[in-house]
């Protein structure tokens, strides 16, 4: 089972009728965490690998469409690239400290940017354990799908 994003949007159209202003929905197969703030909606999905050992399954993206892949330039790098298109962010709301610089260690759950599409706030988690090396789209730039965002050094 996937949800689309319009599947997802349905699911915040219901929670905008309601006072709730979090869900958590786990799957078998997912997790789908919503919340809201006085930003608006962010959303985050993780797919849960099934087979927790390979780093390209682990990678947690909104359409589980996003790639980890070694980079050309140096070996050992992995690759994050953006899992949708849209606006791409570094920071949480403009003037805010970015969530990730060159240097900063991460984790399979750490927040590196956040994807707008259509006014839906997407956090894009890191997928994996390491050092931010490069970070190659800039803040507000338009990223198609695929498109290389950080490359990061694995721990």
């Amino acid at each position: 089972m996937s949800l689309s994003h319009k599947d997802v949007q349905e699911i915040l159209r219901l929670l905008e009728e309601t006072e709730y202003r979090e869900l958590t929905l786990e799957t078998e197969h997912f997790t789908l965490k919503l919340q809201q703030d006085e930003d608006g909606w962010t959303q985050q999905t993780q797919t849960v690998a099934s087979d927790k050992s390979s780093v390209t399954s682990a990678v947690a993206s909104i359409d589980e469409n996003a790639t980890i892949e070694t980079a050309a330039t140096e070996e050992g790098l992995l690759d994050i690239r953006a899992p949708m298109v849209g606006t791409f962010y570094n920071a949480p709301k403009p003037g805010a400290d970015p969530f990730v610089e060159i240097g900063s260690s991460v984790n399979e759950d750490s927040v590196i940017a956040i994807i707008e599409v259509m006014k839906l706030m997407n956090s894009i988690p890191a997928g994996l354990k390491g050092e931010i090396v490069e970070i190659l789209a800039t803040d507000a730039q338009f990223v198609e799908k695929g498109q290389l965002l950080m490359r990061v050094r694995p721990s």
